[in-house]
Protein backbone atom coordinates (compact mmCIF):
# COMPACT_ATOMS: atom_id res chain seq x y z
CA UNK A 1 0.00 0.00 0.00
CA UNK A 2 1.77 3.64 -0.73
CA UNK A 3 2.63 5.37 2.15
CA UNK A 4 1.31 9.32 2.75
CA UNK A 5 4.53 11.59 2.72
CA UNK A 6 4.71 10.64 6.15
CA UNK A 7 4.44 7.17 8.02
CA UNK A 8 5.03 5.94 11.15
CA UNK A 9 8.01 3.24 11.77
CA UNK A 10 8.86 1.23 14.67
CA UNK A 11 12.45 0.55 15.25
CA UNK A 12 14.59 0.40 18.67
CA UNK A 13 16.12 3.28 19.64
CA UNK A 14 19.68 1.63 19.33
CA UNK A 15 22.05 2.78 22.33
CA UNK A 16 19.49 5.05 24.05
CA UNK A 17 17.59 4.27 27.05
CA UNK A 18 14.28 3.06 26.57
CA UNK A 19 11.42 1.85 28.49
CA UNK A 20 11.39 -2.33 28.80
CA UNK A 21 8.06 -4.87 28.15
CA UNK A 22 7.91 -8.27 29.85
CA UNK A 23 8.40 -11.44 27.51
CA UNK A 24 7.86 -14.59 27.56
CA UNK A 25 10.58 -17.20 29.75
CA UNK A 26 12.24 -13.85 31.92
CA UNK A 27 13.68 -11.40 30.50
CA UNK A 28 12.22 -7.88 29.42
CA UNK A 29 12.45 -6.91 25.85
CA UNK A 30 12.42 -2.90 24.95
CA UNK A 31 9.87 -1.03 23.73
CA UNK A 32 9.53 -0.28 19.99
CA UNK A 33 9.95 3.68 19.78
CA UNK A 34 7.86 5.65 17.21
CA UNK A 35 9.50 8.22 15.20
CA UNK A 36 7.87 9.89 12.43
CA UNK A 37 9.77 9.77 8.93
CA UNK A 38 9.78 11.84 5.71
CA UNK A 39 9.67 10.09 2.28
CA UNK A 40 12.45 11.21 0.14
CA UNK A 41 9.81 12.09 -2.61
CA UNK A 42 9.20 15.37 -0.57
CA UNK A 43 12.69 16.88 -0.82
CA UNK A 44 11.45 18.01 -4.27
CA UNK A 45 9.54 21.08 -2.55
CA UNK A 46 12.40 22.31 -1.32
CA UNK A 47 12.86 23.87 -3.85
CA UNK A 48 10.50 26.13 -4.65
CA UNK A 49 10.88 27.56 -1.02
CA UNK A 50 14.79 28.31 -1.25
CA UNK A 51 13.47 30.55 -4.76
CA UNK A 52 10.66 32.33 -2.43
CA UNK A 53 12.92 32.33 0.10
CA UNK A 54 16.25 33.94 -1.91
CA UNK A 55 13.72 36.79 -3.55
CA UNK A 56 12.31 37.82 -0.23
CA UNK A 57 15.99 38.15 0.92
CA UNK A 58 16.77 40.11 -1.95
CA UNK A 59 14.09 42.70 -2.21
CA UNK A 60 14.44 42.98 1.43
CA UNK A 61 18.17 43.68 0.76
CA UNK A 62 17.61 45.45 -1.67
CA UNK A 63 15.05 47.72 -0.16
CA UNK A 64 17.32 48.32 2.89
CA UNK A 65 19.50 49.44 0.85
CA UNK A 66 18.23 52.44 -1.20
CA UNK A 67 17.39 55.77 0.95
CA UNK A 68 14.62 58.09 -0.19
CA UNK A 69 14.52 61.39 -0.07
CA UNK A 70 11.78 62.61 2.48
CA UNK A 71 8.13 64.37 0.87
CA UNK A 72 8.59 67.93 1.80
CA UNK A 73 6.53 69.53 -0.80
CA UNK A 74 4.76 68.56 -4.26
CA UNK A 75 8.17 69.12 -6.10
CA UNK A 76 11.13 67.50 -4.17
CA UNK A 77 14.15 68.81 -5.80
CA UNK A 78 17.21 66.55 -4.30
CA UNK A 79 19.11 67.40 -7.75
CA UNK A 80 18.78 71.48 -7.54
CA UNK A 81 17.63 71.53 -11.25
CA UNK A 82 14.68 73.68 -11.02
CA UNK A 83 14.55 77.09 -10.08
CA UNK A 84 12.68 79.21 -7.32
CA UNK A 85 10.10 80.93 -10.27
CA UNK A 86 9.88 77.33 -12.18
CA UNK A 87 8.93 75.34 -8.94
CA UNK A 88 6.61 77.98 -7.45
CA UNK A 89 4.32 77.90 -10.64
CA UNK A 90 4.54 73.93 -10.73
CA UNK A 91 3.71 73.23 -6.97
CA UNK A 92 0.69 75.92 -8.24
CA UNK A 93 -0.44 74.06 -11.16
CA UNK A 94 -0.23 70.55 -9.09
CA UNK A 95 -2.23 72.54 -6.00
CA UNK A 96 -4.88 73.78 -8.39
CA UNK A 97 -5.27 70.51 -9.84
CA UNK A 98 -5.33 68.38 -6.98
CA UNK A 99 -7.94 70.66 -5.02
CA UNK A 100 -10.34 70.41 -8.15
CA UNK A 101 -9.14 66.32 -8.61
CA UNK A 102 -7.72 65.02 -5.99
CA UNK A 103 -5.35 63.68 -8.27
CA UNK A 104 -1.90 63.64 -6.38
CA UNK A 105 0.94 64.38 -8.53
CA UNK A 106 4.34 65.11 -7.51
CA UNK A 107 7.83 65.60 -9.22
CA UNK A 108 11.36 64.36 -7.88
CA UNK A 109 15.19 64.90 -8.54
CA UNK A 110 17.51 62.81 -7.07
CA UNK A 111 21.54 63.18 -7.49
CA UNK A 112 21.69 59.44 -7.76
CA UNK A 113 19.26 56.27 -7.79
CA UNK A 114 21.98 54.69 -6.03
CA UNK A 115 23.02 51.79 -7.96
CA UNK A 116 19.43 50.57 -8.80
CA UNK A 117 16.92 50.75 -11.97
CA UNK A 118 14.91 54.01 -12.61
CA UNK A 119 11.73 51.77 -12.63
CA UNK A 120 12.55 50.18 -9.08
CA UNK A 121 13.78 53.71 -7.47
CA UNK A 122 10.31 55.30 -8.83
CA UNK A 123 8.24 52.49 -7.47
CA UNK A 124 9.78 52.52 -4.41
CA UNK A 125 10.00 56.38 -4.14
CA UNK A 126 6.00 56.20 -4.95
CA UNK A 127 5.01 53.74 -2.15
CA UNK A 128 7.40 55.36 0.01
CA UNK A 129 5.76 59.09 -0.11
CA UNK A 130 2.02 56.93 -0.81
CA UNK A 131 1.19 59.05 -3.37
CA UNK A 132 -2.78 59.84 -4.19
CA UNK A 133 -5.85 58.78 -2.20
CA UNK A 134 -6.03 55.20 -0.59
CA UNK A 135 -8.75 54.20 -2.08
CA UNK A 136 -8.49 55.69 -5.46
CA UNK A 137 -4.98 55.57 -5.86
CA UNK A 138 -4.94 58.55 -8.11
CA UNK A 139 -1.24 59.56 -7.60
CA UNK A 140 1.40 60.57 -10.36
CA UNK A 141 5.52 60.67 -10.22
CA UNK A 142 7.53 62.32 -12.45
CA UNK A 143 11.25 61.36 -11.87
CA UNK A 144 14.91 62.43 -12.81
CA UNK A 145 17.57 61.21 -12.44
CA UNK A 146 20.47 63.50 -14.03
CA UNK A 147 23.31 61.48 -13.07
CA UNK A 148 22.21 58.48 -14.66
CA UNK A 149 20.26 60.55 -17.43
CA UNK A 150 16.76 58.64 -16.72
CA UNK A 151 13.41 59.94 -16.22
CA UNK A 152 10.23 57.75 -15.19
CA UNK A 153 6.42 58.75 -14.89
CA UNK A 154 5.20 56.12 -12.56
CA UNK A 155 1.42 56.26 -12.48
CA UNK A 156 -1.21 55.10 -9.55
CA UNK A 157 -3.41 52.22 -10.37
CA UNK A 158 -6.29 54.36 -10.45
CA UNK A 159 -5.12 56.81 -12.69
CA UNK A 160 -3.23 53.93 -15.51
CA UNK A 161 -6.30 54.04 -17.60
CA UNK A 162 -6.42 57.82 -18.41
CA UNK A 163 -2.58 58.07 -18.20
CA UNK A 164 -1.56 55.27 -19.95
CA UNK A 165 2.11 53.54 -20.60
CA UNK A 166 1.49 54.83 -24.23
CA UNK A 167 0.81 57.82 -23.54
CA UNK A 168 3.59 58.25 -20.54
CA UNK A 169 6.32 57.39 -23.42
CA UNK A 170 5.13 60.01 -25.56
CA UNK A 171 5.05 62.24 -23.22
CA UNK A 172 8.64 61.74 -22.53
CA UNK A 173 10.13 61.56 -26.03
CA UNK A 174 8.08 64.68 -26.95
CA UNK A 175 8.16 66.84 -24.34
CA UNK A 176 10.86 66.18 -21.75
CA UNK A 177 13.89 64.69 -23.35
CA UNK A 178 13.93 67.04 -26.08
CA UNK A 179 14.78 69.99 -23.66
CA UNK A 180 16.49 67.80 -21.22
CA UNK A 181 19.35 67.24 -23.92
CA UNK A 182 19.57 71.38 -23.98
CA UNK A 183 20.10 71.12 -20.48
CA UNK A 184 16.87 72.90 -20.16
CA UNK A 185 15.67 70.56 -17.04
CA UNK A 186 13.31 73.26 -15.55
CA UNK A 187 11.43 73.72 -18.97
CA UNK A 188 11.42 69.96 -19.15
CA UNK A 189 9.77 69.07 -15.89
CA UNK A 190 7.08 71.73 -16.68
CA UNK A 191 6.73 70.80 -20.24
CA UNK A 192 6.22 67.14 -18.58
CA UNK A 193 4.06 68.49 -15.68
CA UNK A 194 1.60 70.03 -18.62
CA UNK A 195 1.06 67.46 -20.70
CA UNK A 196 0.43 65.14 -17.73
CA UNK A 197 -2.62 67.70 -16.80
CA UNK A 198 -3.58 67.99 -20.34
CA UNK A 199 -4.29 64.30 -20.23
CA UNK A 200 -5.85 63.89 -16.91
CA UNK A 201 -8.71 66.63 -17.30
CA UNK A 202 -9.29 64.76 -20.89
CA UNK A 203 -7.88 66.20 -23.58
CA UNK A 204 -5.43 63.50 -24.59
CA UNK A 205 -6.50 63.55 -28.29
CA UNK A 206 -3.51 66.15 -28.76
CA UNK A 207 -0.93 64.10 -27.32
CA UNK A 208 -2.08 60.66 -29.13
CA UNK A 209 -1.97 62.61 -32.37
CA UNK A 210 1.78 63.95 -31.81
CA UNK A 211 3.28 60.70 -31.84
CA UNK A 212 2.77 56.55 -31.28
CA UNK A 213 4.71 54.46 -29.59
CA UNK A 214 5.88 51.91 -31.82
CA UNK A 215 7.08 48.45 -30.29
CA UNK A 216 11.21 49.37 -31.57
CA UNK A 217 11.45 52.04 -29.30
CA UNK A 218 11.14 49.77 -26.20
CA UNK A 219 15.12 49.50 -25.21
CA UNK A 220 16.93 46.23 -25.32
CA UNK A 221 17.27 46.19 -21.96
CA UNK A 222 13.35 46.47 -20.99
CA UNK A 223 13.19 43.89 -23.33
CA UNK A 224 15.21 41.79 -21.59
CA UNK A 225 13.73 42.65 -18.18
CA UNK A 226 10.24 41.85 -19.16
CA UNK A 227 11.38 38.12 -20.63
CA UNK A 228 13.15 37.75 -17.29
CA UNK A 229 10.31 38.84 -15.43
CA UNK A 230 8.18 36.36 -16.68
CA UNK A 231 10.61 33.49 -16.85
CA UNK A 232 10.63 34.41 -12.97
CA UNK A 233 6.46 34.32 -12.40
CA UNK A 234 6.66 31.21 -14.31
CA UNK A 235 9.04 29.43 -12.41
CA UNK A 236 7.56 30.46 -9.13
CA UNK A 237 3.95 29.74 -9.94
CA UNK A 238 5.30 26.19 -11.81
CA UNK A 239 7.41 25.29 -7.93
CA UNK A 240 4.08 26.48 -6.65
CA UNK A 241 1.70 24.17 -7.85
CA UNK A 242 4.25 21.45 -7.47
CA UNK A 243 4.41 22.06 -4.31
CA UNK A 244 1.33 22.50 -3.15
CA UNK A 245 -0.37 20.22 -0.69
CA UNK A 246 3.03 19.36 0.23
CA UNK A 247 3.86 19.55 4.35
CA UNK A 248 6.29 22.52 4.85
CA UNK A 249 9.72 21.25 5.74
CA UNK A 250 10.08 19.63 8.87
CA UNK A 251 12.85 19.34 11.80
CA UNK A 252 15.28 17.00 10.81
CA UNK A 253 17.26 14.64 14.14
CA UNK A 254 19.89 12.57 13.84
CA UNK A 255 19.55 9.54 16.26
CA UNK A 256 22.72 8.00 18.08
CA UNK A 257 22.46 4.78 15.89
CA UNK A 258 22.94 7.22 12.48
CA UNK A 259 19.31 7.48 11.43
CA UNK A 260 18.20 10.77 10.09
CA UNK A 261 14.51 10.83 10.88
CA UNK A 262 11.75 14.40 10.46
CA UNK A 263 9.63 15.56 13.01
CA UNK A 264 6.45 17.54 11.61
CA UNK A 265 7.22 21.67 11.66
CA UNK A 266 5.99 23.08 14.51
CA UNK A 267 2.93 25.17 14.35
CA UNK A 268 5.05 28.22 16.31
CA UNK A 269 7.95 29.49 13.92
CA UNK A 270 11.01 31.54 15.09
CA UNK A 271 10.22 33.91 12.26
CA UNK A 272 7.40 36.67 12.79
CA UNK A 273 5.19 37.99 9.86
CA UNK A 274 3.15 40.52 12.05
CA UNK A 275 3.01 44.31 10.94
CA UNK A 276 5.96 46.27 11.43
CA UNK A 277 6.90 49.80 10.51
CA UNK A 278 8.91 50.15 7.78
CA UNK A 279 11.85 52.25 7.03
CA UNK A 280 10.36 54.16 5.02
CA UNK A 281 9.12 57.98 6.20
CA UNK A 282 7.17 60.68 4.49
CA UNK A 283 9.20 63.20 6.60
CA UNK A 284 7.59 66.55 7.53
CA UNK A 285 5.50 68.50 4.31
CA UNK A 286 5.77 71.78 3.57
CA UNK A 287 2.26 73.60 3.08
CA UNK A 288 0.27 70.84 4.38
CA UNK A 289 1.13 68.36 1.21
CA UNK A 290 1.29 64.75 2.33
CA UNK A 291 0.61 61.34 0.79
CA UNK A 292 -2.63 60.17 0.88
CA UNK A 293 -2.08 56.30 1.36
CA UNK A 294 -2.35 55.64 -2.42
CA UNK A 295 0.31 52.82 -4.62
CA UNK A 296 1.47 52.10 -7.51
CA UNK A 297 1.70 48.74 -9.29
CA UNK A 298 4.53 49.80 -12.08
CA UNK A 299 2.52 51.29 -14.67
CA UNK A 300 3.92 54.15 -16.37
CA UNK A 301 6.97 54.64 -18.46
CA UNK A 302 10.77 55.34 -18.42
CA UNK A 303 13.27 57.44 -21.40
CA UNK A 304 16.82 58.95 -21.02
CA UNK A 305 18.27 61.32 -22.93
Amino acid sequence: MERGPWHLELGNAGAAPSPTLPRKGGGRAAAPTAVFVRKQGCRRGVLPFLSLLFLLIFSTFAAAQTSYPPLTGRVVDGANLIGAEVRQRIEAKLKAHEDKTTDQIAVATVPSLQGISVEDFANGLFRAWKLGDGAKNNGVLLLVAPTERKVRIEVGYGLEGALTDALSKVIITTAVAPRFKTGDFAGGVEAGIDAILTILTGDAEEWQRRAVVREDESSAMETVAVIVMMLMIIFLVFGAIRAAGRPGPGRRHRTRDGRWITLPASTSSGWSTGSSSGGWSSGSSSGGFSGGGGSSGGGGASGDW
